[in-house]
């Protein structure tokens, strides 16, 4: 599931300038956002940056139009001790991605001596078929397009491996896919489509389920926030929108987003601000200053102005025209993810994050209407999700999934929380345990080589369900086809 890039995020306002640029994207509370911009770059972050390319087909639903383009990926065979062994394919989601990051899927391949691969996601990074975003030029970025691609990429390097290691063609390694957040969808929606493909899938903080009014995203915020924090935030709330009925500019201009025109954009990125903490595993940056500030007799909004300021503006490099509707009308932006992930939400799974009836941490003022309002207003008419069309195209029944979700993520109610013996799921149960803490680590920023979960408040929690992991994929390795075509 997401900076308003795209949402995990999931979904949602770009975050993506924002952390570790190169690795996988975090994916912000707006966008589920796989996938994780970083703030600075050593090398150690990564296992590798050098990029390779493959020709990409444009549409692969349409047998008479045969255009294609080039579709960035890379690969790392540092543990590929043995040409026979498994092949880690981890799909990069809603950013730019820039590189394999040296997370806790290191550790696993180094386990089991698997290559590991990762191609970029259409559209995103340098992976675009167009120079120019328009509505009409967009009807190619779909999640289905990306799975078609995912399936190419995999005939494409088993081919590729075969050829290396002097094989017959008809030789297939053993493949598992692995996705966070949109990429973790994706890798599940992978093993349900294409089963034949792959021996498994771990689907780590996979929004599985297209949400039209996701209000529980909000409900987990308040739940994860505790209630004195939540109360804060709620006051906030109902500060900020009595000040901007009476006077706009100067709240808008005390949190440094006077450029925000639309009074749901400046509301929208205020929110943001609040779930990115819980969703990252970083709380107490949030709620000691206006735990402190409640205590002292201190402006709540002052002191909130001065955490999206510094935390999330400079700390995380948030971009405020990542919220602005008329940024993401340009069909040629700096920040592309922030338009193309947004397309994403308005034409296929939604994830509008509006602000339950009762008991809501966001603004009122963030319902169906403004989501409704902006994919009209930035895409034109015609663009609209339709969610119950998108479950029922992946709500077939499948195996061999592992789903993974942190207890303190909004984004896990999109995800799969019920196990079962042949998709089991596991919640990572901790204070700052958020998306994509099976990989990640906690918090999430710093990055933390190896996805170090020392600095989680439950290590044991996360090391418990890391263990269920290699055993499932140990197991469904095992159990996988003998060697015979991909195809």
């Amino acid at each position: 599931m997401v900076s308003r890039a795209g949402f995990a995020s999931l979904l949602g306002a770009s975050f993506l300038l924002l952390l570790l640029r190169g690795a996988e994207p975090l994916g912000f509370s707006h966008r589920p956002m796989t996938a994780g911009d970083e703030l600075s770059a050593a090398p150690s972050r990564y296992l590798t940056r050098e990029e390779r390319w493959l020709s990409q087909r444009l549409d692969h639903f349409s047998p008479t139009d045969h255009r294609q383009f080039n579709q960035r990926y890379f690969e790392f065979l540092d543990y590929h001790d043995d040409p026979t062994g498994p092949v880690f394919l981890r799909i990069c989601g809603e950013s730019s991605c820039d590189g394999l990051p040296n997370d806790y899927l290191a550790v696993i391949a180094k386990k089991f001596g698997a290559a590991v691969v990762t191609p970029e996601h259409r559209y995103y990074g340098k992976s675009s078929p167009f120079d120019s975003l328009t509505t009409d030029n967009l009807r190619f970025l779909s999640s289905k397009q990306a799975l078609f691609d995912l399936a190419v990429f995999r005939q494409y390097y088993q081919e590729k491996l075969n050829s290396q290691y002097n094989r017959s063609a008809g030789f297939d390694n053993p493949w598992f896919v692995f996705g966070v957040s949109y990429s973790g969808a994706l890798s599940a929606w992978f093993r349900l489509k294409f089963p034949h493909l792959t021996c498994g899938s771990l689907a780590s903080s996979g929004v599985v389920l297209a949400v039209y009014n996701f209000t529980d995203f909000d409900k987990q915020v308040g739940e994860s926030a505790g209630p004195q924090c939540k109360a804060a935030l709620q006051e906030i709330t109902r500060l900020v929108d009595e000040q901007l009925r009476l006077d706009s500019h100067s709240v808008k201009a005390l949190f440094g987003a006077d450029s925000l025109k639309n009074d749901g954009d400046f509301l929208f990125l205020l929110a943001d601000a609040a779930a990115t903490t819980f969703q990252y595993g970083n709380p107490d940056a949030l709620c000691s200053p206006l735990s402190n500030a409640k205590k002292k007799g201190e402006s709540l909004v002052e002191t909130y102005a001065h955490f999206v300021k510094d935390y999330f503006i400079k700390k995380l490099g948030t971009t405020v025209s990542s919220y602005d509707q008329e940024y993401l009308k340009e069909t040629t932006p700096d920040d592309s993810s922030s338009r193309l992930w947004w397309f994403q939400v308005c034409s296929e799974v939604a994830y509008f994050q509006v602000a339950p009836k009762n008991d809501s941490v966001r603004s009122a003022q963030l319902n169906t209407r403004y989501n409704l309002d902006l994919c009209k207003n930035v895409y034109g008419e015609g663009v609209y999700p339709d969610v119950f069309m998108t479950n029922l195209y992946y709500g077939g029944t499948t195996s061999k999934i592992v789903f993974t979700n942190g207890s303190q993520d909004p984004w896990r109610h999109a995800s799969k929380q019920n196990s079962s013996e042949d998709m089991p799921s596991y919640i990572i149960k901790c204070s700052n345990c958020g998306h994509g803490t099976d990989l990640r680590g906690c918090p999430q920023l710093p990055f933390r080589i190896e996805g170090d979960s020392s600095n989680c408040t439950s290590p044991e929690a996360v090391n418990t369900v890391r263990k269920q992991i290699v055993k499932h994929i140990d197991l469904w390795l095992s159990q996988c086809h003998e060697p015979t075509r991909a195809w």
